[in-house]
């Protein structure tokens, strides 16, 4: 059977659109061509802010003086994506380091629940806890109470004056955080020279306990400051509070 030679042939218009279109590919970019892809796609910059950053846009002078706020958008246009650019990126820092500090606070859990006896728990506090939490110096202090006679905190426990704990947070605040300071001798004792920010949590251990506290130091002066959140350092407080009690036997 013999088909009509039509079928067969090519159309001459699908041949001459097909190479037109291979000559438009393989032609350079020029103004002209960019200009034409946007008058057919008016839509592409909407799609596309990020491309206004590098674009320069001229005022169009309308006559008597009257310019157009064409550049003024575009300015602002600009202005507001570099400005959620920057908060977006603070905000992902923000989260990572939310993260890394949540992680090390549960490492610090972890070791501190490892402790096979009261004075390795005390020397978890003191020594591991700096490394494991990224800081310079961890004390943690026990007030020396009238009528305690010669009687001294445990090896690695220092000994506060009585009455310093609720001079530093007054009767209800259990949280104080400080940045741009120099350490307290009195709470960091030799590696206070090492501080200059810190985060200073009442230990509520027992009520047949002394008052203490348990005090961190960094050398960088924003590693603390008034306006972090407290929710981590609270949990870690109350299991220090918790394994106090569970190896010294003591009541709430």
């Amino acid at each position: 059977m013999t088909g009509n030679p039509r079928d067969a042939a090519p159309k001459k218009g699908t041949e001459e659109k097909t190479a037109s279109e291979k000559a438009a590919e393989n032609a350079p970019l020029t103004a002209a061509r960019v200009a034409q892809y946007l008058r057919q796609h008016p839509e592409f910059l909407a799609r596309n802010p990020a491309l206004l950053e590098k674009i320069e846009v001229p005022g169009r002078d309308q006559g008597d003086g009257v310019v157009d706020l064409q550049r003024f958008m575009v300015e602002r246009l600009r202005s507001e994506l570099a400005e959620m650019e920057a908060s977006r990126d603070e905000l992902v820092a923000n989260v990572r380091n939310n993260m890394a500090t949540q992680s090390r606070t549960h490492e610090a859990i972890v070791s501190l629940l490892a402790a096979r006896s009261f004075e390795h728990f005390v020397e978890t506090v003191t020594t591991d806890l700096a490394i494991v939490l990224d800081l310079d110096v961890v004390a943690l202090g026990v007030e020396h109470t009238q009528g305690e006679g010669q009687n001294q905190p445990p090896a690695g426990v220092r000994s506060l004056q009585s009455g310093i704990v609720n001079e530093i947070f007054g009767p209800t605040q259990n949280i104080l955080l400080r940045n741009d300071i120099d350490g307290d001798p009195s709470i960091f004792g030799a590696g206070a020279g090492l501080v200059r920010s810190d985060a200073l949590i009442r230990l509520n251990i027992s009520s047949e306990a002394p008052p203490a506290l348990l005090a961190l130091g960094s050398r960088q002066s924003d590693q603390f400051d008034p306006g972090q959140g407290t929710e981590l350092l609270r949990f870690l407080a109350q299991v220090i509070e918790h394994t106090f009690r569970a190896w010294l036997s003591l009541p709430e």
